[in-house]
């Protein structure tokens, strides 16, 4: 058996043993957003640390467990904390929380992130819609020996952000009062942020948004053929587009503030994707 792909499996057995939960929606929350999932009416916690073999969260702000639990009527796992490749894990490693969820049966997965804004009409607080993205500069999770039992070879990557969930998060943004932008995010590896000549490089690719998570775990779960949305937070502007020099800090402090119209987002959204 491909060896991560039994790495994979254990995780299951393991999260199996503690519940038998069956997820339609899968939630990862990003850095600074982790108190919505006080919102969910938890049926069961399982702490990342008490899988074995699976990575830890090591960031600031990832308390680094799964929820198992309910959005209105809508069973959910929702990952309170990420793994990033800077941590210094393997990509295979950093979606395999991802993968996980989707072999417990979530359909669809809801990603979110903090972000630096790179489109010069954003400001620090706003919550981006993610069309597409830029997947050049993270390592791609599907290389390797391609695992048959999640995917095709070559899966097609034209529509990773699913046109249909796209436009119910569009309607309950709306329908609630929420300023939306839209836009294209780029991941790259960090952990340093960006200098002022790599915005300008991602301004001319087209990208809106950047940050170091997101891409890899949307492009594993295609291959699974999950439903995949996000929405980005623009916890500041990227750098080189103020004086201001950029810290984690910083971006914890506007996902905070921009937190009420996210989670509200996020409970409308999942409840009309149901």
């Amino acid at each position: 058996m491909n060896g991560i792909y039994k790495k994979l499996t254990e995780c299951l057995e393991c999260v199996r043993k503690r519940t038998d939960f069956v997820p339609k929606a899968a939630v990862v929350l990003g850095s600074g957003l982790g108190d919505y999932a006080e919102s969910i009416r938890v049926e069961c916690e399982v702490p990342y640390g008490e899988i074995e073999g699976f990575p830890v969260s090591t960031v600031p702000g990832h308390a680094g467990k799964f929820i198992f639990g309910w959005i209105d009527s809508v069973p959910v796992v929702c990952m309170k904390g990420r793994v990033h490749y800077y941590e210094g894990y393997n990509i295979s490693d950093v979606v395999l929380p991802v993968r996980l969820m989707g072999l417990l049966g979530a359909e669809i997965l809801f990603l979110t992130n903090a972000s630096g804004g790179v489109n010069a009409a954003f400001r620090p607080g706003d919550l981006m819609l993610i069309r597409d993205h830029i997947a050049l500069f993270a390592p791609n999770p599907l290389i390797g020996p391609n695992i048959e039992a999640l995917g095709t070879r070559f899966p097609d990557m034209s529509a990773v952000y699913d046109p249909g969930l796209q436009d119910v998060i569009r309607k309950a943004a709306d329908e609630n009062g929420i300023s939306l932008r839209e836009g294209v995010y780029v991941q790259l590896t960090g952990p340093s942020f960006e200098s002022p000549g790599d915005i300008r490089a991602l301004r001319t690719l087209g990208a809106d948004a950047v940050g170091m998570s997101t891409v890899v775990e949307a492009i594993a779960a295609r291959h699974m053929g999950m439903r995949v949305c996000g929405i980005s937070c623009i916890s500041n502007l990227a750098a080189g587009m103020t004086a201001e020099p950029l810290s984690h800090q910083e971006v914890q402090e506007a996902a905070d503030k921009a937190a009420p119209a996210f989670q509200k987002l996020v409970t409308e959204s999942v409840r009309a994707m149901a």
